[in-house]
């Protein structure tokens, strides 16, 4: 069962998403639909944790003072420096 919808859209946003259907040989309504789709399709799926990653975890014991946002910065610093 399809149901009609109406939505509010800046003119030149819908023309350029009219275009883009058109190039893809789909309908406007097919894009936004199979986009309303995906969105809520990631929000229902658990995520799944690779038995690979799992058997990681707990390898490494960091400082409870590590900050791994300064340790990421001067390891890229280090490798882009000139």
């Amino acid at each position: 069962m399809t149901t009609k919808l109406t939505l509010t859209i800046d003119d030149s946003v819908i023309s350029v998403a009219k275009k883009y259907a058109k190039n893809k040989g789909k309908s406007l309504s097919d894009i936004v639909e199979n986009y309303l789709k995906t969105l809520t399709a990631k929000e229902n799926k658990e995520e799944t944790i690779s038995p690979r990653i799992l058997k990681l975890m707990g390898v490494i014991e960091l400082p409870e003072d590590f900050d791994y946002k300064k340790s990421l910065t001067t390891g890229l610093a280090g490798k882009y420096k000139s």
